[in-house]
């Protein structure tokens, strides 16, 4: 059957659902939340999009510093010189996995680099967990400042002087039908306490959707990068480790219909630091034209964040869904996932108006694995 593919943004980590941190964090989220528009025009660089990772410096030395609202520009200043222990992770705030990964010791150090005159890029630290390949990129250049390079034609933020990233596994990359590497990139800034380092991620196959078969524990992978006003690409190798066993992996094959819409969960996947769905809509004549998506709830009613994925849309009027959540912390027994209709924008808070009545799926998790 003829398929036609197309790449989605789930942008719903814009509003970072109920996130709970304190007001200079949530202000400083806002600002960064305010540049997500430019980000978000399908600005393709080839193969990568940026993606919603935040920092807050506020993390640091606590909130109850900062309850009034009021700090110098000097405190501002000396905080960004403070260096921190541990991983650069744990003060990612808009995605819960990566934090959990960075403060229960999932994350990998690395010391990878290379230069080309004064221009230096390291690989610090990575994170891998079976689905996401994630790595920090730190960029020191005389052209770059406090997050702002300087291409020679114009001064831009550091994420948006990336002109393209290329990520290939044993010589594979995303354009290749053995590639491990699922779908495209994602990128951004690491956060305003460390404006000079973006954070990047690589989504790998599901077992089933990977011809070359099982994901490996342990991989070395090619990275290329390219700025903008440079002549020289940037090549590092980068490995990673996977560093969890604590692991679901279900195919429930659940199915609710009603009202001329068949809803499907074919696959849950479970680490500490991601939560994946594989799901399908499937819709009649006159509702082909609604565009659905799914909520995912734990068993504490919290509605895990999304993060982004890829969709595939069939002429049989079948939209399948490979989306990913950043997992809560705890170890959930069951999930509750929820289609709701897209009113506006995938930016948007949902509305119990909007979820679709008669689809609700119900998926029972195992204790997961020590």
């Amino acid at each position: 059957m003829d398929q036609s593919k197309f790449d989605f943004e789930l942008k719903e980590y814009k509003r970072s659902k109920e996130t709970m941190m304190s007001p200079l964090v949530r202000a400083r989220l806002d600002e960064t939340y305010a540049t997500l528009p430019e980000m978000s025009r399908d600005r393709k660089v080839q193969r990568s999009r940026k993606a919603p990772y935040v920092a807050a410096a506020a993390v640091i030395l606590g909130a109850t510093v900062f309850t009034s609202g009021f700090i110098s520009p000097v405190m501002a200043q000396s905080i960004k010189q403070i260096p921190v222990v541990g991983s650069l992770f744990s003060l990612i705030e808009a995605d819960l996995g990566l934090r959990a990964a960075g403060e229960q010791g999932l994350s990998s150090k690395v010391n990878k680099s290379i230069s080309h005159q004064d221009m230096k890029l390291e690989v610090t630290e990575t994170v891998f967990d079976g689905t996401r390949a994630v790595y920090l990129l730190s960029v020191t250049a005389p052209n770059l400042k406090d997050g702002m390079f300087d291409t020679g034609k114009e001064v831009v933020k550091l994420s948006d002087a990336i002109e393209n990233v290329t990520f290939s596994i044993d010589g594979k990359g995303q354009d290749d039908p053995d590639s491990l590497v699922s779908g495209g990139g994602f990128f951004s800034s690491a956060g305003e306490s460390h404006p000079n380092m973006l954070v990047f991620e690589e989504i790998l196959k599901t077992p089933d959707h990977n011809s070359t078969g099982k994901i490996p524990d342990s991989f070395q992978a090619e990275v290329v990068v390219k700025l903008a006003g440079i002549d020289q690409t940037f090549k590092l190798d980068i490995p990673f480790q996977k560093a969890t066993s604590n692991t679901i992996q279900l195919k429930p094959n659940a199915v609710q219909s009603n009202d001329g819409i068949s809803f499907e969960v074919s696959e849950v996947n479970v680490t500490p630091v991601t939560t994946r769905l594989l799901y399908s809509v499937k819709l009649d004549g006159e509702t082909s034209d609604k565009s659905i998506r799914a909520a995912l709830f734990d068993d504490q009613g919290r509605q895990l964040t999304s993060l982004h994925g890829e969709g595939e849309q069939r002429k049989d009027s079948t939209l399948t869904f490979d989306a990913r959540y950043a997992s809560e912390q705890g170890q959930p027994k069951y999930f509750i996932i929820k289609p709701f209709v897209v009113k506006d924008h995938f930016a948007e808070t949902v509305t119990d108006d909007q979820f679709i009545k008669g689809l609700e799926i119900k998926v029972d998790l195992p204790e997961q694995n020590k």
